[in-house]
């Protein structure tokens, strides 16, 4: 366990399964963001509290660009500010490697620079120090 702190971030990686996609064009839709970051940020609260902590709030959400089925995200989570109980945490999910179905259907390519799909500022609670 490492004690909460500002600065400390938490990636993961995620491959997007054409079962998520909600829309046409394989768009999935914005609560898969949401979802990764939720996940991003319990590891957060595991790594800096020894508890998964609860998700609070959101006070920022930018849908900036789509996300689609073949993707791959790159979900992080940074800590900004350390309360008693309450961590704020920033955002961003990145597209850092896209399907290309128009050269062949198992055709990708990575994205360089990664594409900012999502932005957020989110709140997450843990319990109090024993």
């Amino acid at each position: 366990m490492t004690a909460a702190r500002p600065g400390l971030t938490v990636t993961h990686r995620r491959y997007v399964p054409y079962a998520h996609a909600h829309y046409g064009g394989n768009l999935v839709d914005g609560a898969y963001a949401l979802g990764l970051f939720g996940d991003v940020a319990t590891e957060v609260c595991i790594r800096a509290d020894g508890d998964e902590g609860l998700f609070a709030s959101y006070s920022d959400v930018q849908f900036r660009a789509p996300i689609r089925a073949g993707d791959v995200v790159e979900v992080s989570a940074t800590v900004t500010r350390v309360g008693t109980r309450s961590r704020t945490l920033e955002f961003e999910a990145r597209v850092v490697c896209r399907g290309r179905p128009d050269r062949s259907e198992s055709a990708a390519e990575v994205l360089d620079p990664p594409v900012v799909a999502v932005t957020a500022t989110g709140t997450v609670v843990v319990p109090a120090p024993a």
